[in-house]
């Protein structure tokens, strides 16, 4: 297994289903007006504003399906390419999404991994920050990306190591880290380090702008990173790709 430890994280508990259903409802606002769908979307390789809002939301469906049936092979249709079309089918999918994950979090429930619990928790924190992320990316396309919530943004963190990193590893898409690097967020207090052995190097910086970093939104030499210690080896580390 890949090291990870969380030495400290600010905001261990908070309500993924009631931030999940905001960020929802603030992703759909963005379908709205003379929204041009063909905007690029520059987080997302060569999708359109259309392909991330289809993506978004077949995966609500997805989800849902998952957790109500117990099955991972729901495939939804195409989403509809009108924007005021687009937006009411998108709502739908928001409001299904969050009607099957709106039971004890405890509750088992289908997932993709074994490498975390298998309940509806899971899909909570996991769709939360799915919408967090695709959130800023939907912002981004239209000029006017917002900042993550610090502690939203510190739980990101932690779930890229948690999850998605070693599932990188696992699936032969990255290689495992040959060093530890610490990686800590100076607004929320948290840090993480990541490989075997002592850190050789850490990467500061607010913790948005460091799960930006992790998901290839925004450079690792983005100016508001700091890097200490031996930067090669730390760039190395967090090579990855750490995410899909």
């Amino acid at each position: 297994m890949v090291g990870f430890r969380r030495i400290a994280l600010y905001g261990e508990v908070m309500d993924y289903l009631a931030v999940l259903r905001a960020k929802l409802a603030e992703f759909g606002a963005l379908i709205d007006g003379p929204l041009d769908l063909s905007t690029r979307v520059p987080g997302c390789g060569d999708w359109t504003f259309y392909d991330l809002a289809d993506h978004l939301g077949n995966g609500n469906l997805w989800v849902a399906v998952g957790v109500r049936e117990g099955r991972g092979d729901h495939h939804g249709e195409p989403a509809p390419r009108e924007v005021d079309r687009l937006r009411g089918w998108f709502d739908d999918t928001a409001e299904a999404l969050v009607a099957a994950l709106s039971t004890d979090p405890r509750t088992p429930a289908w997932t993709f991994t074994s490498q975390m619990p298998r309940t509806v928790g899971f899909w909570q924190r996991r769709r939360m920050h799915e919408t967090l992320m695709h959130l800023w990316d939907g912002q981004d396309a239209l000029g006017r990306a917002a900042s993550f919530e610090p502690e939203l943004a510190a739980d990101g963190i932690a779930e890229v190591f948690e999850l998605y990193a070693p599932r990188m590893i696992k699936h032969g898409a990255a290689a495992a880290p040959d060093t530890a690097i610490r990686i800590h967020a100076s607004d929320t207090g948290g840090d993480w380090i990541y490989g075997p052995g002592e850190p050789s190097a850490e990467l500061s910086g607010p913790a948005a702008d460091l799960l930006l970093g992790l998901w290839g939104r925004r450079s690792l030499s983005d100016p508001v990173l700091g890097w200490s210690g031996d930067r090669v080896a730390g760039e190395r580390a967090l090579s990855g790709p750490l995410v899909p």
